[in-house]
């Protein structure tokens, strides 16, 4: 059979904080899907630095998930696993191989990577190629991205790459062009959120929640003014890790309600909780000022500005950033994130000759 019109069975894999996402794609069509949920308890080991030891737990409950619903090992292809923090690299797909399993980090400071480790391992029992494909740590900034007021301190890239990328390519389809000669502003907007500036296929700068830089988001705390920031941090109230505690899980709207869901706290405004309504606002009015630093980076020229994500399913949310930004350019919002199945298309195209792996090599930035 022709290896383009092959329909190779892909199995990709998506760890979270709080989950593990598995889907098995017959070329293009998802035939099996699964969200393993996991208990807080599960994932506490104070006796281990780092999460790497997740990975035995999360690998057993995938191949329990797969048993279960009569997918046999055996029928796979390929495997294609989410990738976070490694060192900085061009976008693209990634054959997993000794080299790049050698750049995770130790400890590993989120779960995101292990979706390599375990596509790795599974890809290598049954001797299929395993894949990563744009991963979080994609770096195509430009270099005046880069620079701050201090010459020690340089911007780094990280946003939600493989998402970003994928409702991009979506929209220059629909728009009846090639990513390549595209201009978007694209804002992911969930429990993180961040905001790229994609001008002819690369995404030249964006907004990273993980280091303040940007708006603040459900669980994070975003841009804080830094000398009010200096001022937190030699309190005295508060450790090291406790701050880092504070502004990536506990900050943002998790920090006013004591929750993280969006869906109670638009609820609470929409029952007259004036608290809620502000910072309900507060949230949308500062995601739509970063979208409008992104729509400059592109010279004020953008085929469209695209808003995806799991908060872009409340209309109510969408259209107060609606409101502010569509001025500038046609709005489109793609609710959710398909990383699994960008994760397939990934492998996909490469097991069909559509397109080549890319070899990874150290960038200086």
């Amino acid at each position: 059979m022709n290896n383009e019109k092959k329909n190779y069975r892909v199995l990709a894999i998506n760890p979270g904080s709080t989950s593990t996402k598995i889907g098995v794609f017959d070329g293009e069509e998802c035939v099996f899907s699964s969200t393993i949920r996991h208990q807080k308890s599960e994932l506490e080991n104070k006796n281990e630095k780092g999460l790497f030891w997740q990975k035995g737990m999360r690998k057993a409950l995938v191949l329990q998930e797969l048993e279960k619903h009569r997918i046999p090992l055996e029928s796979l292809d390929a495997t294609a696993g989410r990738c976070g923090r490694l060192p900085p690299m061009a976008s693209g797909t990634y054959q997993i191989d000794d080299t790049l399993m050698s750049l995770i980090p130790d400890p590993l400071p989120q779960p995101g990577t292990l979706g390599m480790v375990i596509a790795k391992e599974i890809g290598d029992q049954f001797h299929i190629p395993s894949f990563i494909v744009d991963p979080a740590c994609t770096d195509e900034y430009e270099d005046v991205a880069r620079v701050t007021g201090l010459p020690e301190v340089k911007r780094p890239s990280s946003f939600h790459a493989l998402n970003q990328k994928a409702v991009a390519r979506r929209a220059a389809k629909e728009l009846g062009k090639a990513y390549e000669d595209c201009r978007f502003v694209v804002a992911h907007i969930g429990g993180g959120i961040s905001v790229g500036a994609h001008f002819l296929g690369r995404v030249v700068d964006s907004s990273h929640g993980n280091n303040g830089d940007g708006p603040f988001t459900p669980e994070r705390a975003g841009m804080i003014p830094p000398v009010m920031l200096l001022q937190l941090c030699f309190s005295g109230d508060y450790t090291k890790e406790e701050l880092e505690e504070k502004f990536v899980r506990t900050g943002g709207v998790y920090a006013h309600f004591g929750t993280n869901d969006m869906q109670q706290v638009e609820k609470m405004a929409q029952e007259g909780n004036e608290k809620a309504a502000l910072i309900y606002d507060a949230m949308a009015y500062n995601i739509s000022k970063t979208i409008g630093s992104m729509y400059a980076v592109l010279k004020s020229n953008a085929d469209a500005i695209i808003l995806t994500g799991g908060l872009a399913y409340s209309d109510v949310f969408c259209k107060k950033i609606i409101d502010r930004v569509s001025g500038m350019a046609r709005v489109i919002v793609y609710p959710g994130e398909d990383e699994l199945r960008s994760l397939a298309l990934g492998a996909l195209s490469v097991m069909r000759h559509e397109s080549k792996p890319v070899v990874y090599s150290p960038r200086t930035v």
